[in-house]
């Protein structure tokens, strides 16, 4: 019999694993628009999460807490956990390094804060992301859309991880020891090195440089702007034996703008 992976949140990231998963002989069994079940269907649900050997949950908290636990918690006991979080638990860290040992819960995101503590608390391999691209889903893609942006604030760096990176990494952490690992590159840089890099890659002109004021960003992108952090990824590579397919932007981006 071949082991049942369940999936809460057939997404970007995620749909990947699936792929990944059912080509190394895994069963998948998931929820979303492109799922196998609703979410809403509790019945086939718990059947479905009661004879699942792993159960992997990319489904971001809402305001009111993390609909996964609230309505599947009880469900989840004796599980294999795995909960796809965001490196945005850290809040602003200065642009200084940041590991697992940081504290989580001063940024802007409580809600994701307190799930990623939440599912901690359930003995889960707790993966936090930082920036996620990969196909159709890149600086290359904004900058061929014409909605690529340069925007000056000196300083200010994130760290981000190639979709593949992530599956990797999931896979790997199936067997982990639990607790919570940083998946990210090895490069952080400013959201202005990445699109520079892209419209090279693509030999298209740079775009203006505008202030904060003049790019007129919604208030969920100006929050991002406002946080200065490098992710360190010592910990993934150490336990997990995670190795970067992608150590960088630059050869994430190379290689997504390489002929088919």
């Amino acid at each position: 019999m071949h082991p049942r992976l369940f999936i809460f949140g057939l997404g970007y990231s995620a749909g990947r694993i699936a792929a990944a998963a059912e080509a190394q002989g895994w069963e998948v069994v998931s929820t979303g628009r492109a799922g196998t079940l609703a979410f809403g269907d509790h019945g086939a649900v718990r059947l479905a999460l009661a004879d699942s050997d792993q159960v992997l949950s990319s489904v971001p908290p809402a305001a009111d807490g993390d609909p996964v636990l609230e309505q599947y918690g009880d469900a989840l006991a004796g599980k294999r956990l795995t909960y796809l979080s965001s490196t945005g638990v850290y809040g602003d860290c200065g642009g200084a390094w940041v590991d697992e040992a940081a504290p989580i819960g001063t940024g802007r995101r409580a809600a994701r804060s307190e799930a990623d503590a939440a599912w901690l608390a359930r003995s889960a391999r707790v993966l936090r992301l930082p920036g996620i691209y990969g196909s159709g889903r890149s600086a290359l893609d904004r900058v061929r859309e014409g909605a690529a942006r340069r925007v000056d604030v000196p300083g200010q760096v994130f760290s981000r991880v190639h979709v593949d990176d992530i599956v990797s990494g999931t896979l790997a952490a199936f067997d982990a020891p639990p607790g919570a690992y940083n998946l990210s590159d090895d490069l952080p840089a400013s959201q202005n090195m990445v699109i520079e890099h892209a419209c090279a890659l693509l030999g298209a002109k740079p775009p203006p440089m505008l202030s904060l004021e003049e790019a007129q960003l919604s208030p969920q992108a100006r929050a991002f702007y406002d946080e200065n952090r490098r992710v360190a990824n010592g910990k993934a590579k150490r336990v997990l034996g995670w190795r970067l397919r992608y150590p960088s932007y630059r050869e994430g981006l190379a290689a997504l703008a390489a002929p088919a």
